[in-house]
């Protein structure tokens, strides 16, 4: 066999199934590249190789054996270093928690377990998941596979390099202003940010409980949706999770009808930042969806410049709660830029959270009124601009950080705070050869119809048989 770790997760799956390919065979490749890689993509903060081959050789025997195998029985896959695995250190890509042993695991880590998949590590993120670019000071920048000069999108740094370097087979983010979308549309990738209850937060550090969501990154649609259908679901251990039952979402990609389909192309606010590349890309991706069959038509989203005032206004002062303490304790353990967002939300009045939370409901249910009475899907940039290097978006705490944010979560931010459905969709390149994604936004817990419109336009076959190359 050629090289394994080329092998979609679906396509990695089926050959461990089968028995062309073994489980140690597959993890060992994965293994190797993750060493050869690291020094120039810093995607992993630490890796577990005699752990990952241990449950390999466990696979191997099981399929032996004629165990029942699960849907990723033998598969490789690694994680944002915030999700809890009992006895083995989280950092949250902090130094304060550079010791940290959780004594619980991850109800989406014990999910992705008992379906028979290989964790191989913890991967780099922003510090405390609070970054949208992936620079980190304390254990070094994530770096893009398509150019280490360019930035990766953050805070799931490492989730989207890592997939996108072909060494783990998809990976677990968090997205709380684009933390999934960003890294996955930058590294080109495919990143789900699910409705905000659809997926078990238990056992993952937080960063704005009203905003936080627990999402996949992967190679394709197909492998996204089959990531999102294992993991989503209702946990007792978080009552908050949703008790909607969940669709067979990858059934939705596999042969993909979209002709009727209305696609909606936001009239204002999305298109406010956007380059001509970017417009173009946007474009031609949305002549493949015509030439489908969609409807393309225009919607004006409503009230969103606000939204945006509103998104900050509960991230800032929930992730100061949650971090007042060690504020308090060891500020100097903090990033410059972390600890400067942080101590904003020490101040922040609680007026403005509380009128923040109280007309959110209001606010979605004209958002979906109004967009979605004229579209199925809505389809926007995940990034209004070429992806950056990490220089010309390292400001730390200096006077440009506010405006250097902002912009890079644009047209992300608003998703969050209306709690619904995005999935990030590799569509091409720039100029400066990295890559350029389009994100669908759907109604409440409307993700399949997400997968089964992403599958479409990626089984167009545009290009998404380009790797980096590493």
């Amino acid at each position: 066999m050629t090289d394994p770790t080329t092998l979609t997760l679906v396509g990695a799956a089926e050959a461990v199934r089968q028995g062309r390919l073994s489980a140690r065979e597959l993890t060992q490749a994965t293994i190797a590249k993750a060493e050869r890689l690291q020094p120039v993509l810093n995607c992993f903060i630490h890796r577990h190789p005699e752990q990952a081959l241990a449950a390999a050789d466990a696979a191997d025997a099981a399929r032996r054996r004629g165990a029942a195998l699960g849907p990723l029985h033998g598969v490789p896959l690694a994680h944002k270093d915030m999700f809890y695995r009992a006895g083995l250190v989280s950092t949250c890509g902090s130094a304060i928690r550079k010791d940290f042993l959780p004594t619980q695991t991850a109800t989406v880590l014990g999910r992705l377990d008992a379906a028979g998949a290989i964790d191989l590590g913890g991967l780099n993120m922003s510090e405390f998941a609070f970054g949208p670019t992936g620079h980190n000071a304390h254990w070094g920048d994530c770096r893009n596979p398509w150019n280490p000069d360019h930035v990766t999108g953050g805070s799931s740094s490492g989730s989207g390099s890592c997939v996108a370097a072909r060494i783990a087979f998809g990976a677990l983010g968090s997205d709380t202003g684009g933390s999934v979308r960003l890294p996955a549309g930058l590294c080109g990738v495919v990143g789900l940010k699910p409705t905000q209850t659809r997926v078990s937060r238990h056992g993952a550090m937080g960063l704005s409980f009203s905003l936080d969501a627990v999402g996949p990154l992967a190679r394709t649609v197909r492998d996204c949706a089959r990531l999102f259908t294992l993991i989503a679901g209702h946990d007792p251990e978080d009552p908050t999770s949703s008790r909607l039952a969940v669709p067979d979402c990858e059934a939705t990609t596999l042969a993909p009808q979209i002709k009727g389909l209305r696609i909606g192309v936001p009239s204002n606010y999305y298109y406010d930042l956007a380059t001509d590349e970017v417009r173009d890309l946007m474009r031609a991706s949305l002549r493949v969806f015509a030439d489908l069959g969609a409807e393309i038509v225009d919607v004006a989203v409503p009230e969103h410049e606000r939204v945006r005032e509103l998104a900050s206004a509960v991230i800032i002062p929930e992730a100061a709660t949650l971090h007042a303490a060690w504020l308090r304790e060891r500020p100097h353990d903090y990033g410059a830029q972390v600890r400067a967002r942080i101590e904003l939300g020490l101040s922040f009045p609680a007026h403005r959270y509380l009128q923040a939370l109280q007309v959110r409901s209001e606010i979605l249910r004209r958002f979906v009124q109004k967009v979605f009475s004229r579209c199925d899907v809505l389809h926007a940039p995940v990034l209004a601009f070429p992806v950056p290097t990490r220089a010309e978006t390292d400001v730390k705490d200096g006077p440009s950080f506010p405006t250097v944010l902002a912009r890079m979560t644009w047209c992300t931010s608003p998703i969050n705070y209306l709690g619904l459905p995005g999935l990030a969709v590799p569509c091409g390149f720039t100029s400066n050869g990295l890559p350029g994604a389009f994100q669908l936004v759907g109604r409440p817990f409307a993700e399949g119809d997400l997968f089964r419109v992403g599958a479409a336009y990626e089984q167009a076959g545009i290009w998404t048989e380009r790797a980096p190359a590493l």
